[in-house]
């Protein structure tokens, strides 16, 4: 399976250097990534997250809460959408069959509208938990506008398939190839997965927002930065879980099991793996698919 690296718009929070240790200083905004996967299976291609779409870069007040847009400021650009980096790949939008998610929050569900074809597959906890809508974080976090496509959503329950490196995974995924397993990481959300693509003879394991800073899977000093931490604590959906997940991925990353792991947000993991500035779209690999031409009558 060959893996695409796409960064599907940046966020920018307030505070800089304190949320992702690089920008210069505290008063400017810093650079988060929101890194997802495009997975070449086949004929067909499988999309891990869609992060922000193109109805978010257009009108961005109306699916967005103006406390995520104030504290987040995402760079709105849409040549970054994941289906614009589809396109700029040469691949048809259409070749997107599969959509596997992590969770449902705003910035890794906006593309979804953007591919009504593709079947989304998701934890069922997940579905429940975001449609519920219980608490006023939950209505900022959960935007039912961007579901347009929610009564086709394929949903699985947790702990019904084989284990897979000692963690709990669902069972096959329905018409998505074996190489691509769902594992249920719960804590940030209560139907937050991580999403492993098998890779040559080990795996990739994109592990969402089960932590949001690459030193926090150091085996021995772990570390986060203080906005990240604060963030991680005001989204925890369940801090028990949360926190043994980390514990759990960190003992997996420091044995020799030929998996690596990443998360969504981390600027450091995107640019190492995609070889580009996250401010980069992937660049066009082969010719555009020749495009059909209405003719004026």
């Amino acid at each position: 399976m060959r893996i695409h690296h796409l960064n599907c718009i940046s966020t920018c929070p307030v505070g800089g250097w304190l949320f992702d240790d690089r920008t210069a200083s505290i008063v400017r905004r810093g650079r988060l990534a929101c890194h997802c996967l495009l997975i070449e299976a086949g004929r067909d291609l499988v999309l891990v997250d869609t992060g922000f779409g193109l109805r978010d870069v257009a009108d961005p007040k109306s699916r967005l809460s103006a406390f995520f847009l104030a504290l987040l400021a995402p760079e709105f650009r849409a040549e970054l959408t994941a289906i614009r980096q589809v396109e700029r790949l040469g691949f048809e939008p259409r070749d997107v069959r599969h959509i596997v998610m992590t969770h449902l929050d705003f910035d890794h569900a906006g593309g979804l509208d953007d591919f009504p074809w593709a079947k989304v597959h998701l934890l069922e906890s997940e579905r429940e938990s975001a449609m519920a809508q219980r608490t006023w974080l939950d209505r900022q976090r959960y935007r039912p506008q961007q579901w347009s496509t929610s009564s086709g959503w394929r949903t699985y329950r947790a702990s019904e398939g084989e284990r897979w490196h000692g963690f709990e995974r669902v069972r096959a995924l329905e018409g998505v190839p074996d190489d691509v397993v769902m594992v249920p990481l719960l804590g940030h959300t209560l139907g937050h997965a991580g999403i492993a693509v098998r890779r040559g003879a080990g795996w990739l394991l994109q592990s969402g927002d089960a932590y949001f800073f690459h030193a926090e899977m150091d085996p021995k000093r772990p570390r986060c930065t203080p906005g990240l931490r604060f963030y991680q604590w005001m989204m925890e959906k369940d801090r028990g879980a949360r926190l043994a997940n980390q514990r759990r991925l960190r003992e997996l990353n420091g044995r020799d099991e030929g998996v690596e792991i990443i998360c969504s947000h981390d600027v450091r993991e995107f640019e190492r793996l995609s070889g580009r500035s996250a401010a980069v779209p992937r660049r066009a690999m082969r010719p555009p698919p020749p495009r059909s031409v209405e003719i004026a009558r």
